[in-house]
């Protein structure tokens, strides 16, 4: 039942941001739920079964992980390899020729998606043992871009915009955390965990913050999974 839930929302998710328009310095907006749906309508199905520990939630894709491969934090290696997901996917109709979407024959690295599921798959050798209790999602499936295919971040973005954009996300997150029924909600980096200590009752849930592993945070490059570890072993989740 939640699988089939999760693809219905995805889909929604998908269908209601087709309605908002944004403005220069963005250019460019792909949506990897469209363009990406097959292996993320797999990485659903797969793992998105039953009730959950624990929720991780990141900000939105990273050009060269769920821009390519429709997985959040997606690293092109370790969705296929470890999780076992793999499928074709499309071009965006609006593609910046900077940021080709080549999917899974993408040779970039997604350092945060590479350090993020690079630590998982050390104490999860199978995949499975790891969804079985843990969960990964985006709060915003877009990625927006400038003209020199600079990526833009959500927070970036005027509120005239980020506002409309919002309100779909967490109507779109809170149908998520109440399919999954966790105990506890982490935010991968403070964006995320603003998110969700002002979606959700802290009474309810366990609201944490896991050091973001993008290589723009200067923490994140000085031992990012030491410092995850020490972080997950203080919730209890580790």
């Amino acid at each position: 039942m939640a699988v089939k839930i999760l693809k219905k929302e995805a889909k929604r998710l998908s269908e209601r941001l087709k309605s908002l328009n944004f403005s220069e310095p963005v250019t460019h907006v792909y949506n990897p739920l469209e363009h990406a749906w097959i292996p993320h309508q797999k990485y659903l199905t797969l793992y998105g079964k039953g009730k959950k520990k624990v929720v991780f939630l990141g900000m939105n894709p990273g050009p060269w992980g769920m821009t390519q491969t429709g997985i959040p934090f997606g690293e092109v290696s370790l969705v296929r390899d470890w999780m076992g997901i793999e499928g074709k996917v499309n071009k965006p109709e609006n593609e910046n020729p900077s940021r080709q979407v080549e999917g899974f024959s993408c040779t970039r690295s997604e350092v945060s998606g590479r350090r993020l599921w690079g630590y998982f798959s050390k104490r999860f050798p199978k995949a499975d043992e790891f969804f079985k209790e843990h969960f990964v999602l985006n709060y915003c499936p877009l990625v927006f871009m400038e003209k020199t295919g600079r990526n833009r971040t959500p927070d970036k973005l005027p509120v005239s915009e980020s506002k409309p954009m919002n309100q779909i996300c967490d109507e779109h997150l809170v149908n998520c955390v109440e399919t999954l029924h966790p105990e506890y909600l982490v935010g991968v980096g403070g964006y995320a965990t603003k998110i969700l200590r002002r979606l959700f009752d802290e009474a309810e849930y366990e609201i944490e913050t896991l050091l973001h592993p993008s290589p723009a945070s200067p923490a994140a490059n000085r031992g990012w999974e030491e410092k995850a570890e020490k972080q997950l072993k203080a919730m209890g989740l580790a």
